[in-house]
């Protein structure tokens, strides 16, 4: 396997009548993933300020072996079990990264 980091963007929108349930879902699943799995570098969501049930998540893995082992986690199926139903749409876009710097 490939030690390249792998870095995606996931656009989705969510059932405007859903988003709070889907939000604090989110928030659980982003929170045990850097929690529990090494490979998992950054989990970032944000809303799209003017349309909030469109969500956009940065996401950051070690490498390919961490982004499926990430897939295969009891957390994340929690997660994509529970917000099946909410989610009208995702599109997963792979992204190159430029320049992605954090603070400490």
């Amino acid at each position: 396997m490939s030690r390249k980091p792998i870095v995606r963007m996931a656009e989705l929108e969510i059932d405007p009548d859903t988003l709070e349930a889907y939000r604090a879902l989110l928030t659980e699943e982003i929170e045990a993933s850097l929690a529990l799995e090494d490979g998992v570098l950054s989990l970032s969501a944000v809303s799209i300020r003017d349309s909030p049930n469109r969500i956009r998540i940065l996401e950051v893995y070690a490498d390919q072996e961490a982004y499926e082992a990430h897939l295969r986690a009891p957390h994340f199926l929690k997660y994509k079990n529970q917000t099946a139903q909410m989610v009208t749409s995702l599109t997963l876009i792979e992204v190159d990264p430029i320049a992605m710097r954090a603070k400490p």
